[in-house]
C-alpha cells in the first residue's frame, strides 16, 4: 500500500508542470463477486471497497485514468437460488488489491472552465492488475495457497457532474473481467491441488466495484479550452 502511494506521488510530480487539467480523489462503494460459489447477480455490493483515483483530461471527452483500489470479495452458496449450489454450501472470502490504468470517454463535454454546471454519462476500460489469495476447498472449508495476481480488463460505466468549480462528483458501476478461476477457490492453480477443482473450469472469475467517486480538479487551462 505505501509503495502505491509513493508511486502516487512521484506521478503527480512529474505531470503537475504540464497545462492540462488534473483529478484526484478518492472512491468509496462496496464490491461483489461473480462465479462458481454463490449467487450471480451481477451488481450486489455487500462488502465495503475503497480506493483513490487520478485523472488527466487531455480533452473534454477523454482522460487517462489511474486508480488503486482495495476490497474484501466474500459468497456464500446460501444465498444463490441455484439448488445445487445452496445445498452445497460453499462459502468463501478473499483480499483483493486492484491497480488499474486506462481511458475514460465522456459522452458529452465536460469542460470545467466553463461557468455554469456540468453533466455526463462516461464509460471507461483498460487493463488491471489484481492481487489476491489463491484459495483452495478441502472438505467445504477454504485454505490458502500462495499471493496471486491476475490480469484483468475492467468494464465501468457511470455518471458525473460538477459541485462548484473545483470538485468532481461520480456515481459508478465497474465490472471487472479477470483471467483466474481460483480467487473463489474452485480451480486452483496448483497441480498438485487439480483433483479439488469443481464447477466451470471454462469461466473465469468477476468481481464488481460499486459506488461513488469525489475529486478535486487542479492545473492550468488547457489548449482545448478557446482564450
Amino acid at each position: 500500500m505505501i509503495k502505491i502511494f509513493r508511486f502516487f506521488i512521484c506521478l503527480l510530480s512529474t505531470i503537475t508542470m504540464q497545462s492540462q487539467i488534473h483529478e484526484i480523489g478518492v472512491f468509496a462503494g462496496g464490491s461483489n463477486y461473480i462465479g462458481d460459489i454463490g449467487p450471480t447477480t451481477y451488481i450486489d455490493p455487500h462488502e465495503p471497497a475503497i480506493g483513490i483515483l487520478y485523472k488527466w483530461n487531455k480533452s473534454p471527452r477523454h482522460a487517462y485514468r489511474f486508480s488503486y483500489t482495495q476490497s474484501k470479495i466474500t459468497s456464500s452458496d446460501f444465498d444463490s437460488k441455484e439448488p445445487s449450489r445452496s445445498q452445497r454450501g460453499y462459502h468463501f472470502e478473499n483480499n483483493i488489491k486492484e491497480v488499474s490504468l486506462g481511458l475514460e470517454f465522456n459522452f458529452f463535454d465536460f469542460n470545467l472552465h466553463e461557468l455554469g454546471r456540468q453533466f455526463t454519462p462516461y464509460i471507461y476500460s483498460g487493463i488491471n492488475y489484481t492481487q489476491y489469495n489463491g484459495l483452495f476447498f478441502v472438505n467445504g472449508e477454504t485454505r490458502s495457497d500462495a499471493d496471486h495476481g491476475t490480469i484483468g480488463i475492467p468494464m465501468t460505466v457511470g455518471v458525473k457532474a460538477n459541485l462548484n468549480s473545483r470538485f468532481i462528483l461520480g456515481l459508478e458501476v465497474g465490472a471487472r473481467y479477470t483471467l483466474a478461476d481460483d480467487i473463489d477457490g474452485s480451480n486452483p492453480t496448483n497441480k498438485n491441488l487439480e483433483e479439488l477443482k469443481f464447477g466451470n473450469i471454462n469461466n473465469n472469475d468477476w468481481y464488481v466495484f460499486s459506488g461513488l467517486t469525489l475529486t478535486y480538479t487542479f492545473g492550468e487551462k488547457p489548449c482545448y479550452c478557446a482564450d
